[in-house]
């Protein structure tokens, strides 16, 4: 049974994208090389936290409540990433 992370990525302007995978690295390295489409036109990313190895159904929820955050206090409370994490 695979173990998931969730991540969180940064490009230079500071916005964030939120994910889930069993590879997070794998999965930067998609995102700059322009395999996913939003992602790979806004990048260069780089990979700032990633949660702790956890089912996919436990990921997905986690994914969800920090997307539902928009960047704001609970999600620099959950992550532990500080505000101007820049």
């Amino acid at each position: 049974m695979p173990a998931y992370r969730v991540y969180v990525l940064r490009n230079v302007q500071g916005r964030h994208y939120i994910g889930v995978s069993d590879d997070p690295a794998r999965r930067l390295a998609q995102h700059n090389s322009g395999i996913s489409r939003w992602a790979g036109a806004n990048g260069p990313w780089e990979l700032i936290w990633a949660s702790a190895a956890q089912s996919l159904s436990t990921a997905r929820r986690l994914e969800n409540l920090l997307k539902r955050q928009k960047g704001g206090d609970g999600f620099y409370r959950l992550t532990g990433l500080p505000r101007n994490s820049r």
